[in-house]
């Protein structure tokens, strides 16, 4: 079988970070007549193949959205069912993630969340942590709201200790209260199965981010989707809010 290559494109015009919401799994098995789950459990390998894409192709940081803080409203079948799944795979890829050189980094709230899944998270944290070729953050137990509240919270609480003065408060200051200071902002947002909005996924990180929406269910994406939102984020102009009189593509 021939090795897939990625599209030749200039340093410049590959994303640093892409943000993926994987969606579209539960539509891609009632198609097929089979059950949720069985979409869930073919999104693995989606998401697995995306990210050697990505270390093909130079990105340096993918944050997937595995389960988010509004995901516990689905049917407790469902829950129990993801809990488990995403015990499964971290434990299940974490060796080849680790020899491939990825990092893998948990972002999410610890409450609620399964003490198996997290004990799962913080083993792979600690295992791949001194790699460096492509940072894979999993969001499990995330909600951008959420996050941007929790930052808020702690924030509060050192004002009130009179550590920070109010005065002092500005964005960067406010970014180190966030549950992972460290990430970058999001370059590239790609969320699949033609739906067009957010889901409430890193909101701050996302604020100049470049949206790119395939209308491809998450279980049929693959490192050749990458590419191609990658290459529709190469002919964006990114001004960050300046005035730009003639846009001009970062590819020639």
């Amino acid at each position: 079988m021939k090795k897939l290559t990625p599209p030749k494109l200039p340093k410049s015009a590959i994303p640093h970070h892409v943000a993926l919401v994987m969606d579209g799994n539960g539509r891609w098995a009632k198609k097929r007549g089979l059950p949720r789950t069985k979409g869930h459990e073919a999104g693995e390998a989606a998401l697995f193949d995306v990210v050697e894409g990505a270390l093909q192709i130079g990105v340096k940081e993918l944050s997937a959205y595995a389960f988010s803080t509004e995901n516990w409203r689905r049917s407790p079948d469902e829950v129990k069912f993801l809990m488990g799944f995403n015990r499964e795979v971290i434990r299940r890829r974490r060796d080849q993630m680790n020899e491939m050189g990825v990092r893998i980094r948990w972002v999410g709230r610890p409450q609620k969340l399964w003490k198996s899944v997290r004990n799962e998270l913080l083993e792979a944290e600690e295992l791949t942590k001194k790699n460096k070729k492509l940072t894979l953050n999993m969001c499990v137990n995330y909600g951008g709201r959420a996050e941007i509240a929790d930052a808020a919270a702690l924030l509060a609480h050192d004002v009130a200790k009179k550590r920070i003065k109010p005065e002092q408060i500005s964005e960067k200051l406010f970014a180190k209260y966030l549950d992972e200071p460290q990430m970058s902002d999001v370059d590239l947002f790609l969320r699949s199965s033609g739906e067009q909005r957010t889901s409430n996924f890193l909101l701050w990180q996302s604020a100049y981010a470049e949206m790119v929406f395939m209308d491809v269910l998450w279980p049929d994406f693959n490192r050749k989707s990458l590419w191609e939102a990658i290459g529709e984020y190469s002919k964006r102009n990114r001004r960050f809010g300046k005035a730009v009189d003639k846009p001009k593509s970062r590819v020639k």
